[in-house]
């Protein structure tokens, strides 16, 4: 189990100026984890702006999942939320414990208990059982995990929850709409829902891109219908991101959506070294901010607010205003989002930039189903 990393409120990473943008709506998000007891919460019209500082020194703790502290994905966005927490209230200090295998979920979570933390977050689906476990057995201390929701919910526990088949919805449209071979592909890291959503979504968008345009675009990698498909089983095993990414390529696949973490550098890397018409889409993060190198190859990153939910989430628990029970990160109130295009801004077409946006309130509305099996299989 490795030493708790302490840090003092003036982040210094490169992460650190990435979300100024984001900040505007993590004062949004506070009040609305503020009261999400008992299910998903609407769009809150305050912010932690208007909530008083702490006192007294605030420990915020955190538990990685194995992909590591900097993987430019869920690890690093959650570290990044309780950096912003610690900066917009410098009476928090935040630490972290680094999970290298999923044995060191449970006596992470212990060794914050034992610390006494103001809160303790979680990062990962796969944590699910450990923190339940934890928080039943200690129900005064409050937590938080990133990408998972408790039915029924728990008083000490906030789920953060997103709804990424949504934004990944945009993300296989924009794919179907840029594909010159007609052909894209999707593989994940592990077999778990919050990366089968991303997979559902993205297949959805490419399905609704044919019906609409009377095209035919094939996705190679998933099948909803069937719940099956192509997984490295790891977040962090990045030669396999290659080699799948290679075996989509030469199957014709010219734009590569993989949702397996750092995993998805070694789909990158394969992309870029391919050249020519070759493109991605990340995931959870910004990719041309989190690993910019490639940004000329991303056409855009399929995002979830996951920094700034735990931000609001860690400041909730400093200020006296957290509750139990989840929270769902939406379109609607800017949970999930496609991030800009970057390098692609003058090479998408308006015409499906506009299409993008006519979709994404269609979507909030509830007129366009995000199911992929609502859609024919033209491809």
């Amino acid at each position: 189990m490795a030493d708790p990393t302490s840090v003092d409120s003036r982040p210094s990473s490169r992460w650190g100026r990435r979300w100024r943008g984001a900040r505007l709506v993590a004062l949004a998000i506070l009040p609305l984890i503020a009261s999400a007891c008992g299910g998903a919460t609407s769009t809150p019209t305050t912010g932690p702006k208007h909530t008083p500082a702490v006192k007294t020194t605030f420990q915020g703790c955190m538990v990685t999942d194995t992909g590591g502290i900097d993987d430019r994905s869920f690890n690093a966005s959650s570290w990044q939320g309780m950096l912003d927490a610690a900066k917009a209230d410098p009476q928090i200090k935040v630490k972290y414990l680094q999970s290298t295998t999923s044995s060191d979920y449970v006596p992470n979570i212990n060794a914050f208990v034992g610390q006494h933390c103001g809160i303790i977050v979680t990062v990962g689906f796969l944590m699910a059982q450990a923190t339940q476990t934890a928080a039943k057995a200690n129900p005064n201390q409050k937590f938080a995990i990133v990408d998972y929701t408790y039915s029924p919910a728990m008083s000490n526990v906030l789920g953060l929850f997103y709804a990424t088949n949504q934004d990944a919805f945009l993300g296989g449209y924009l794919a179907a709409a840029m594909s010159k071979s007609h052909v894209v592909g999707t593989f994940g890291g592990i077999d778990i829902p919050p990366v089968t959503i991303y997979m559902n979504g993205f297949v959805a968008g490419v399905r609704y891109y044919d019906q609409h345009n009377h095209a035919h675009v094939k996705v190679l990698g998933w099948n909803p219908a069937k719940n099956t498909g192509l997984f490295t089983g790891s977040f962090t095993d990045q030669a396999s991101g290659r080699l799948d990414t290679q075996n989509l390529m030469n199957q014709g696949a010219d734009v590569i959506f993989p949702v397996a973490g750092s995993v998805g550098l070694g789909a990158a890397a394969a992309v870029k070294a391919a050249g020519g018409s070759n493109y991605m889409e990340w995931v959870d993060t910004d990719g041309c901010v989190s690993a910019p190198q490639y940004c000329s190859i991303f056409l855009t990153s399929v995002t979830k607010g996951i920094a700034t939910s735990v931000e609001a989430a860690v400041l909730a628990a400093a200020h006296g205003t957290f509750q139990g029970g989840n929270y769902s990160g939406t379109l609607a109130n800017n949970g999930v989002a496609l991030a800009p295009f970057h390098d692609f801004s003058s090479k998408i077409p308006a015409s499906v930039q506009s299409e993008l946006q006519t979709i994404k309130q269609g979507i909030i509305a509830g007129t366009i189903s995000v199911n992929p099996n609502s859609y024919p299989v033209n491809g």
